[in-house]
Parts: structure tokens; C-alpha cells; sequence
């Protein structure tokens, strides 16, 4: 019988990721994800009611999530969930869930309107003009350093693949 583990978690970080690098050389970041649902009651109040999540994340995404994941990001995780077993100070027996995510991605504007904190996208580049051949190569005049421009991105969907059927009769069994 199939079976799946699946988390999918929008939400916003809570505090700075905590980051530990193991003695074997792997690196694990932890950090805790709020989600927050807001409806109305029968009475007709107003409630929001907010869920946290202890996320995990490993090696290399770990390492992203030091440089870049800052407490209130937005951000899009997707993992399994994990059970764990512990022994508190007390000698009791707890268990406690978290997500070890294996996609993040953070969520919103680079900097969400705050200009002290770096980009998160990589600069993009404009290709050089085209000239013919036979033109004599000019140098370019040295510019100053500018901010990288914001295009509307445009997106294209894809061309639908025609179908053709030489017969009425598929080979499909329903």
C-alpha cells in the first residue's frame, strides 16, 4: 500500500535560524515557522489562531538558510515530518514533532522594503550589443555601478502539443 509523508508550511520565521556545524561536517539549521489563520466565529469576533512548526534543514540549504533566512522572513518549506523521542529534565518520556524540510525557499521581495539588509537575488546581467564584423571594436566607457533594473516578468506558457489519432481505437484498458 502507498503511503506519504508530506508538510508543506507558508509561513513567517520566528527567530534567526540556529546553526550548528556537526563534527562529522554536516551543518544543521533549526528555526521555528508561524502560521496564522484568521476567520470569524459563530459570535461573529474576530480569531486568529497561529500554528508553529519546528523546521530542520541540512548540509547545503542549511548553509543557505545561515546567510539568509532572518526572524519574519516569509518563507515556503516542504519536508517530512519527524517524531522525536526525548527525556526531560524530570525523566519523562516526550515527543515532539518537526519538519526536515528538503525545499525552502524564501518568500516575498528581496528585502521587503527594508534597504539595510542585502538582496537575495543574483545581479542580473545585460548581454553586450551585437556588432557587425566588419565594424572596428570600440571600448565601452567605464559606468558607474547601478542599481539592477526591475522588469515586469513575463511569463510564457507553453505550446500545447497536438494530438493526432490515426484510428478511433486506443490502446488505453478503460
Amino acid at each position: 500500500m502507498a503511503s506519504l509523508n508530506k508538510m508543506t508550511i507558508i509561513g513567517n520565521l520566528g527567530a534567526d535560524p540556529e546553526v550548528r556545524y556537526l563534527d562529522g561536517g554536516a551543518v544543521v539549521a533549526t528555526f521555528n515557522v508561524a502560521t496564522t489563520e484568521k476567520y470569524t466565529n459563530r459570535n461573529g469576533e474576530k480569531v486568529e489562531q497561529t500554528e508553529w512548526f519546528r523546521v530542520e534543514l541540512w548540509n547545503e540549504q542549511a548553509k543557505v538558510a545561515e546567510k539568509y533566512l532572518k526572524k519574519g522572513n516569509s518563507v515556503y518549506v516542504e519536508g517530512r515530518l519527524r517524531t522525536e523521542l526525548w527525556t526531560d529534565k524530570e525523566g519523562k518520556e516526550r515527543t515532539s514533532l518537526r519538519v526536515r524540510a528538503n525545499t525552502m525557499q524564501l518568500l516575498g521581495s528581496p528585502s521587503d522594503g527594508r534597504q539595510d539588509e542585502p538582496s537575495y537575488e543574483a545581479p542580473r546581467q545585460q548581454a553586450a550589443p551585437v556588432q557587425p564584423a566588419s565594424a572596428p571594436r570600440q571600448q565601452p566607457a567605464p559606468q558607474a555601478a547601478q542599481p539592477p533594473r526591475q522588469q515586469a516578468a513575463t511569463r510564457r506558457e507553453p505550446e500545447p502539443v497536438p494530438f493526432e489519432s490515426n484510428s478511433s481505437d486506443d490502446d488505453l484498458p478503460f
